[in-house]
C-alpha cells in the first residue's frame, strides 16, 4: 500500500531537492556592517529559528525590539540573498512554502 504524503513532507523533499543542486555549496563573500545591537538580535532570532525547544519569539519580545531593528534584520537576509544570487531561488521557495 502507498503511502500519502503530507503537505510538510512534499514541501521537506522539494527543499532538500534545491538545497541539493549544483552550486549550493559553493562559499558566498558576505560583507556584513551590523551594529552591535543588530548582532546580537540577529544571533537571538536565528537561535530561536534553529532551536524549536527555545520556543517561539514572544511577540513581547518582538515589540521591545520594535520595528525599525526587524527592518534591520530583514535587509541583512535580503542583501545576503542578493550577494549569493538567490533572490529568485528564495522567491520561489517562499511560494512552494505557502503554496501560493
Amino acid at each position: 500500500m502507498q503511502k500519502i504524503m503530507t503537505t510538510n513532507e512534499v514541501t521537506a523533499m522539494a527543499f532538500d531537492a534545491i538545497l541539493s543542486t549544483p552550486g549550493m555549496n559553493d562559499l558566498v563573500k558576505i560583507d556584513l556592517k551590523m551594529t552591535r545591537k543588530d548582532v546580537l538580535l540577529l544571533k537571538h532570532v536565528l537561535q530561536r529559528g534553529i532551536n524549536p525547544e527555545e520556543g517561539e519569539l514572544s511577540p513581547v519580545f518582538l515589540a521591545s525590539i520594535g520595528k525599525e531593528a526587524l527592518d534591520v534584520l530583514g535587509t541583512i537576509g535580503d542583501e545576503c540573498l542578493e550577494k549569493a544570487g538567490l533572490v529568485d531561488t528564495d522567491r520561489k521557495v517562499l511560494k512552494m512554502i505557502k503554496g501560493k
